[in-house]
């Protein structure tokens, strides 16, 4: 029997495989932090296909965090101005069911909200689902997948029917061209920047396009950095697409036979003549056209994108028009070719399969589908009608449902919206107002947790057994190797319990989180994520298994299907493949990809002379999200020790900022103070923070004090990216008696 338990990262979407060890091990000195604390021990699974033994810094160390500030208790108050007090799990059972049925039976299910996460494991996802949009009728369940992937999900859907990225990692090291857009993959993705990166260093003739307004790590490994001004992707990439056209770099075959709608989108890309595209974006003709070049004499384009632009005003259209250049090339299907979106959250595609935002259902299904909603009301023995026909309150809607008191629980789970939703002040304000908010989460304190009634302790990372699913749609089954400690519960049986106690027994009653796998995979049959040929057992069996995988006899008669059919959706499953459409037939009803025709708008919040510049935020290379986790090692903090603002040299020195100066930036909606980090790394009018800051980190350093909530039409995806600041710089006197009347205010 191996010392190792396998596992996988709960960090990013790359999905890295982890092994992990007891501290103490036979003939071996207990592994300690530096504190001297025994500390489980991580490596790399070699042995995994995704990410093949290598770890990031933060994989790395993930095990330090484990048992620091944990959450240990039910905790329940009356009112945020009270303290907490300790309860049992049943009295905090019995206040939540109650509470829920009031809710029900005096403002109706629509008041009732529940905010997840892509930490969930897929099980967990899956219940939640079962017990809001099916028990308790109601849609109000999203995700910070909202924040993260809903733009990515609403672009595959109306480009091609069907969420899913088409892609797979092996296509890393076998295109012919990397076009990066929006990402910074090599501080956000380190292990798929690192397989890419290898390959683009040992065949010189693969070329590797960045196109992103800072000099990251990841644009320092290009061939080609396009430091387009924030805003202008739209008229990049229709920029590009004008020159594939000009210069003949097309596929009339594959357009002809496997897309529709070509004709509205040369006639919008007619207007992105070359010199028009430049001036736009604020680079050289030269560079765009050889952006084209590169794109026109590939064999095998491979897009891939992330944050950059997802989180947009102009989310779906983007993502949408990265795929249009491939369907004119006719790059999709093939080793080394397609749009590849890059998942920020670990179980971000799982949460997708298991129908977890407020407009889906399991299975890739919409709830503004009458046969999809009948399809899983008949699977969960629902009355017809039961699930509602409209889509669900997002999480944005959810703060303003707090605000005019249509919401009146909120329930809110392994995230942390007071640092991560835009406008954070009035994010702060309307949860003050949430008449009974329950929190859940496998740490204390977060910023989230001030604003809870109740507080109830999760089950992490390694202390539960379930599915989670990353961008290259490989299902890794995560197994537990401690136990929670004290009472922590896995997120599954907290929301089985409560359905039980609520009535719903049979619907809830599952021994373990492989009986609520196997209920859910069966949702999957004949959908384009058919996962119904993978259990626990079998990925114990197995190891990692890809998506589509359905069962056997499932297989065997998809493809007598395949032979025996010439309709065009005959071939929607193409069993155990590692790429979608290779076919070329795709899940629309003519079978055929859309090309999506788009000018561009620009940002939702440009800049004007009274706030000048445009903020733009993202990761950093060691800490994540909110630093609920990242915060608390060691050797994460001492890498990143603070937050900061990068400026460019022109504009710190028309402002007569230096570096490490303390820079204030105020927006229309709040400010915060960064200490200046002057770089040609970024764009002239443009700056840069970091995102991960909240209040419990530094003071006063929030990214999300400054943005707005404006969001894609389509996605609903708020545009976290960019808007519109003014930089005041802050001497040191002015700090210096900012402290001292904050101090004598103490």
């Amino acid at each position: 029997m191996s010392e190792f338990t396998k596992t996988l990262c709960p960090y990013c979407g790359v999905g890295c495989g982890l092994e992990v060890s007891p501290p103490a091990q036979h003939n071996k000195a207990t592994n300690r932090d530096s504190q001297g604390n025994p500390t489980w021990r991580v490596r790399g699974d070699k042995a995994h296909p995704s990410s093949q033994g290598m770890v990031c810094v933060k994989g790395a160390t993930i095990a330090e965090s484990l048992d620091k500030n944990r959450l240990h208790y039910p905790m329940v108050r009356d009112s945020l101005d009270q303290e907490f007090r300790r309860v049992s799990w049943d009295e905090a059972f019995n206040t939540i069911t109650q509470r829920i049925q009031t809710v029900r039976f005096t403002q109706g299910p629509e008041a009732l909200c529940m905010y997840g996460s892509g930490q969930f494991q897929t099980e967990d996802y899956y219940l939640a689902q079962k017990l809001m949009k099916g028990c308790l009728g109601t849609n109000n369940f999203d995700a910070n997948s909202r924040l993260c992937m809903s733009s990515a999900v609403s672009g595959y859907i109306q480009s091609f029917g069907s969420d899913g990225p088409p892609c797979c990692y092996d296509d890393l090291e076998l295109t012919d061209c990397a076009f990066l857009i929006g990402t910074n993959t090599a501080e956000c993705h380190p292990i798929v920047f690192n397989r890419l990166e290898k390959y683009h260093k040992k065949n010189r003739k693969v070329k590797m396009i960045v196109v992103d307004p800072r000099r990251t790590p990841t644009a320092e490994a290009a061939d080609l950095h396009l430091a387009i001004r924030p805003g202008t992707d739209i008229d990049l990439l229709n920029g590009i697409a004008h020159l594939l056209m000009r210069w003949n770099y097309i596929d009339t075959m594959f357009m002809d036979d496997c897309t529709s709608n070509f004709p509205a989108y040369a006639e919008v890309i007619r207007h992105y003549p070359p010199e028009v595209v430049a001036r736009q974006c604020g680079i050289s003709i030269e560079d765009l056209e050889t952006a084209a070049r590169y794109w026109g004499e590939s064999q095998r384009v491979l897009s891939l994108w992330s944050m950059g632009v997802n989180q947009s005003s102009e989310g779906t259209a983007k993502v949408r028009t990265i795929i249009n250049l491939h369907l004119m090339t006719g790059q999709i299907g093939k080793p080394g070719a397609g749009p590849f979106s890059l998942t920020g959250q670990p179980n971000a595609m799982g949460g997708r399969e298991a129908g977890g935002l407020a407009h889906l259902l399991p299975g890739y299904r919409v709830v503004k589908n009458p046969q999809h909603r009948a399809e899983v009301e008949h699977f969960w023995g629902l009355k017809p009608g039961q699930i509602s026909p409209n889509p669900g309150l997002t999480a944005w809607d959810m703060i303003t449902g707090l605000e005019n008191g249509a919401v009146e629980l909120l329930w809110i789970a392994a995230t942390n919206p007071a640092v991560s939703m835009p406008d954070l002040e009035r994010t702060k304000k309307a949860l003050l107002r949430s008449p009974f908010t329950i929190y859940q989460d496998a740490y204390y304190p977060t910023e989230t947790s001030a604003y809870a009634h109740v507080l109830l302790p999760a089950a992490q990372w390694g202390e539960k057994t379930g599915v989670m699913t990353n961008s290259e749609r490989v299902v890794t089954l995560c197994q537990a190797f401690r136990q929670p400690p004290r009472e922590a519960k896995a997120d599954w049986e907290i929301f089985a319990e409560v359905g039980r106690r609520l009535g719903f027994e049979k619907e809830f009653a599952f021994a373990n989180s492989a009986e609520v796998y196997a209920e859910f995979v069966k949702l999957t049959k004949t959908r384009p994520c058919d996962m119904t040929g993978i259990s626990h057992a079998q990925l114990k069996a197995e190891g990692p298994t890809q998506w589509p995988h359905p069962e056997k006899s499932d297989e065997l008669r998809v493809r007598s299907y395949e032979l025996e059919s010439s309709t065009p959706n005959s071939s929607l499953l193409t069993p155990n493949s590692k790429r979608l459409y290779t076919n070329l037939r795709f899940h629309t009803p003519d079978g055929r990809a859309r090309f999506g025709a788009y000018y561009s708008k620009g940002l939702a919040e440009p800049p004007n002379p009274d706030y000048p510049f445009v903020l733009t935020t993202g990761r950093l290379y060691g800490h994540w999200h909110t630093q609920t986790r990242t915060g608390r090692i060691e050797k994460i903090c001492k890498m990143h020790p603070e937050p900061f603002i990068e400026i460019h040299p022109r504009d710190a020195a028309r402002l007569g900022i230096v570096d490490s100066m303390y820079v204030e930036v105020r927006s229309r909606r709040g400010k915060a103070k960064f200490p200046a980090k002057v770089t040609k790394a970024i764009t002239p009018g443009t700056v840069f923070v970091p995102m991960h800051w909240g209040s419990l980190w530094a003071n006063n350093a929030e990214a999300n004090a400054l943005t707005h909530p404006e969001s894609c039409p389509d996605s609903l995806q708020p545009e976290l990216k960019a808007c519109a600041v003014q930089l005041i710089p802050i001497s040191v006197e002015v700090t210096v008696k900012d402290y001292q009347l904050q101090s004598s205010q103490w």
